[in-house]
């Protein structure tokens, strides 16, 4: 059944409407995390490889992001069953059709949708992706990848499509001029289902790319890899079913230990991927976070925070998405932090919204400069940009004097699960509206 665009339009308007209203606390207690938004939705687009059933297990349901793909899945001829909290089947009801006809909210896991199609069908088409809005994201490494796979592209104002030659997607030699995780992904599962064999030169390896490669081989694909160097993808004609569950979010562990910590809390958090996040790690534990690691779980005792100095990098450094985090950590220091993201220059927008709670931040060039006061802020209403600019803003809604209004608060919603409840387990004092 498919949606009126009056009835969209209300529905996207709801969404963004919601707005948190975040008070002072301090988060104590224990937390598990959820399954990876940034693993989660590759896993679901490879689900369209084959026509055998697929369980995602450690699947975050409440996900915004998943919930659309769930719906874009549905309208491809899975049938998706949620088995109790964090289980999802994905089962083929119909063979996919080469197109995917989407009226609501895009996201940006469209491009992998696409390739997937191409793969399956020999011809997928979709509309232009969605997600956060970080600069120029662009999607020309997609294009050309799938046009070394033997695809022909073609682009209008509204949708992107590849159409396989005749016998489908043939192996060929990927080289990408970045390590770029999205395009990493979209050769993974477009070359699983090529003829013959593909090599993909300067990949991204980091934990949701092996979660991707994990599935893969479950589902048959012959995937070897050689470090950051290269992937080898044997073809296959068909590929099976899986049950697979779904790695950590690391996201998620960063956003609790830096919360706890600048709350003065006490938090453990249950299933934290220690080593996938070694570097971020041994930067906190030198801006003073306090943990100790357990058997499957890390215990965060709040206290100071010093200045910082980071620059985004490919894994295992700081990713881009973190950055926003390490800018309020460094806000609730004495001194000044100095961040330099090399993914998504002046990716520093949220500053502005932090500067409405007292934040004293400054861009030089590619360079966003902190002045820390040691948290004295206060609530006010502010915006949250995208995705990780609305957690950092929540966490800053934690230590102000006051309430902090936290509008098209639905960003953080696409990639927490269960975000809300969590915090008022662990003691964080929000309430859920619209304005």
């Amino acid at each position: 059944m498919t949606s009126s665009p009056t009835a969209v339009a209300a529905a996207e308007a709801n969404e963004r409407a919601l707005v948190y209203a975040v008070q002072a606390s301090r988060l104590e207690g224990t937390v598990r995390l959820s399954g990876a938004k940034n693993s989660v939705l590759r896993l679901m687009a490879a689900s369209l490889l084959t026509e055998e059933p697929v369980r995602l297990r450690n699947y975050p349901a409440t996900l915004r992001d998943a919930e659309i793909h769930r719906q874009m899945l549905e309208r491809l001829g899975k049938r998706c069953t949620l088995e109790g909290p964090d289980s999802l089947l994905i089962e083929e009801v119909s063979p996919p059709p080469g197109e995917l006809v989407w009226e609501k909210r895009s996201i940006r896991n469209t491009l992998l949708i696409m390739g997937a199609l191409a793969a399956r069908t020999g011809h997928g088409a979709v509309p232009m992706p969605g997600g956060c809005k970080l600069g120029d994201r662009k999607y020309d490494l997609h294009i050309m990848l799938l046009q070394n796979l033997g695809a022909r592209t073609e682009e209008t104002e509204e949708r992107l499509a590849a159409q396989a030659p005749a016998g489908g997607l043939r192996g060929a030699r990927i080289v990408l001029p970045m390590r770029s995780t999205g395009a990493t992904e979209n050769a993974l599962i477009s070359a699983s289902l090529a003829r013959g064999k593909t090599v993909i030169w300067g990949p991204h390896i980091r934990p949701e790319i092996m979660d991707l490669i994990s599935m893969l081989r479950q589902m048959g694909a012959g995937i070897e890899v050689f470090g950051q160097e290269r992937i080898e993808v044997e073809g296959r004609e068909r590929l099976g079913g899986a049950d697979h569950r779904v790695l950590p979010d690391n996201m998620e562990a960063l956003t609790w230990m830096i919360g706890a910590t600048m709350t003065g809390g006490a938090v453990e958090i249950v299933d934290f991927p220690i080593a996938d996040l070694e570097v971020p790690l041994a930067f906190l534990k030198e801006s003073g976070v306090r943990f100790y690691t357990g058997t499957d779980s890390v215990i965060v005792q709040g206290g100071a925070c010093f200045p910082v100095e980071i620059a985004t990098g490919p894994y295992p450094g700081i990713n881009s998405d973190m950055q926003p985090l390490f800018a309020v950590f460094g806000a609730m220091s004495r001194g000044e932090s100095k961040i330099i993201d090399l993914r998504f220059p002046g990716r520093y927008g949220y500053a502005e919204e932090l500067a409405k709670m007292g934040v004293d931040a400054e861009t030089r060039g590619d360079v966003l400069h902190v002045f820390g006061n040691g948290g004295a802020l206060r609530g006010a209403d502010v915006r949250a940009l995208d995705l990780r600019a609305g957690i950092a803003l929540t966490l800053c809604g934690l230590r102000a004097e006051g309430v902090t209004r936290v509008h098209e608060a639905w960003q953080v919603e696409r990639g927490y699960d269960r975000f809300v409840d969590k915090l008022r387990s662990l003691g964080g004092r929000i309430e859920v509206g619209e304005g």
